[in-house]
Order: structure tokens, then sequence, then C-alpha cells
């Protein structure tokens, strides 16, 4: 099952922090995932992109993050042609597309 389309936005979590929240469609329907951040920033924790140059939210927003899962991200994912049911690969993918050393 292929992946069709992918949305990302800006949200707020329980928090009222800025956080992504993205909508993937395929042809058995639309799902949605939320990111908050939690509350512990361990070494094993996932890196998070912030604007921290922008003034609004105090440099908390999200919206340079969800720029690139709109316009880096899923345009790739969805040419790939990955099925939507192969994480591993979904994730490599991910991983290699990135490019840097921080994930």
């Amino acid at each position: 099952m292929s992946i069709l389309t992918i949305h990302a936005r800006q949200i707020f979590d329980s928090r009222g922090n800025p956080t992504v929240e993205v909508d993937l469609k395929t042809s058995k329907g639309l799902f949605r995932a939320a990111v908050p951040s939690g509350a512990s920033t361990g070494v094993h924790e996932a890196l998070e992109l912030r604007d921290t140059n922008s003034k609004a939210y105090m440099k908390k927003g999200v919206l340079t993050a969800v720029s690139n899962v709109n316009k880096i991200i899923a345009p790739a994912l969805i040419n790939k042609n990955i099925p939507v049911t192969n994480q591993a690969a979904i994730d490599k993918y991910m991983i290699d597309l990135d490019g840097t050393e921080n994930k």
C-alpha cells in the first residue's frame, strides 16, 4: 500500500507548545499523528528542530520542520513508493535523506 499524500502543520501540544502534526493518506484512508516533545532530554531522545530565529512562540515554533516535511520529505517518500507498512525501509530512507550526523 503506497503513500498517496503527506501534509504537515504546526499545532499545540498539551503544554501549549508548538509541535508537528502530520496527515498521511493511503488507499485505506487518512491517518494522523502528532509528535509533542517530551519532558526529558536524554542522549537517546529525538532531536527537535525549533524556529530559534523567530520571535513567535518564544522561539519554539516548528514551521521550519513543517516546511521540511511538506517540501522535502513528503515528495521524496511519495516518489520512492515504499510500502507504508515497511517502517524499517521508511526509517532508513528518511535517515539517508536527512544527511546530517545528528538524528
